[in-house]
């Protein structure tokens, strides 16, 4: 394998895992989405994820989230790639979201390793190769064994590498080793998953990252890999280490980053609205946190 110095960028480089603003009433607010997307994009998000987990997934419909990629493409149009979450526990209906996703104007899909029934690679396997088959569209493999109970073994990756639909990682395996060794022996485009990973995986290869926290801080996440890029590989560590409170507060802290995410956007007076149940909102104090921390950061850019 060739080393080149910008590896493959099939979805763009800096991407947000964007939340799903909902009204206070519970309902999907579409111009609150529509907002949201074009703010990223304006502070440097060449690429947005809808409908992940950060986007609650989970609690959405499939009729919701064609409707969401449909508003943030209006909003966004050719400016942004986007990439839409289909991954479900089951094979047959994550097929017909990534079929949802095509109609509705998705540049990609995401799709997570099926959860909670474990199952074994070759399975995992079939699961995925099914789901790319299934549309034109092409693949953002996410591995995130923390949340799945299955990780995608680095042989398993490499053997989805060889179908021409799947082109990207999304990684949270926390296993930089196994991550290196798909880096070497495939072409996919490997996004960090992780923030506090972001100048790391980007240093070994990585096309870029997937980024929770650039909800609220797209300029800053943008701008460690900007700093790397034109070689100044100092400012890049100084803006990377400079994001760890906030990181950590949004990411480490025992919340899932969509509570924290929206916490701190609500705070910011942009569009987030409340959480859908099984997730309850961050408290007072932890959104003053957040923003005292988001207030220091911004401050210091």
């Amino acid at each position: 394998m060739t080393s080149t110095h910008h590896p493959p960028r099939p979805f763009g480089r800096t991407l947000c895992a964007m939340i799903t603003p909902f009204t206070e009433e519970g309902a999907l607010d579409l111009d609150g989405a529509a907002g949201l997307a074009a703010r990223l994009v304006a502070e440097g998000c060449d690429g947005l994820v809808l409908s992940g987990t950060t986007g609650e997934s989970p609690t959405t419909t499939d009729a919701e989230k064609a409707e969401l990629i449909k508003a943030v493409r209006g909003a966004v149009g050719d400016r942004a790639a986007l990439v839409a979450g289909v991954g479900t526990a089951d094979t047959r209906h994550t097929a017909e979201l990534a079929l949802a996703a095509e109609k509705a104007g998705a540049d990609g899909v995401l799709v997570v390793t099926p959860y909670y029934s474990r199952p074994p690679q070759e399975a995992v396997a079939a699961h995925f190769l099914e789901v790319a088959d299934a549309s034109g569209l092409p693949v953002m493999v996410y591995d995130i064994p923390g949340r799945t109970g299955t990780r995608i073994e680095p042989e398993t990756m490499i053997r989805l590498a060889g179908h021409p639909g799947i082109v990207a990682v999304k990684d949270c395996s926390y296993d930089f080793l196994g991550t290196q060794k798909v880096l070497e022996r495939t072409e996919l485009a490997y996004y960090a998953g992780c923030d506090e990973h972001v100048l790391a995986l980007y240093a070994v290869g990585a096309a870029g990252c997937v980024t929770t926290v650039g909800n609220a801080v797209p300029a800053h996440m943008a701008a460690i890999l900007d700093a790397f890029d034109a070689g100044d590989t100092g400012r890049a560590r100084r803006l990377q280490l400079r994001a760890t409170p906030l990181i950590e507060a949004m990411m480490g802290a025992g919340l899932p980053g969509t509570v924290t995410a929206k916490a701190l956007l609500g705070r910011l007076g942009l569009p987030a609205g409340p959480v859908r149940r099984p997730l309850l909102p961050a408290g007072r104090e932890t959104a003053d946190g957040l923003l005292g921390l988001y207030e220091e950061l911004v401050s210091g850019s």
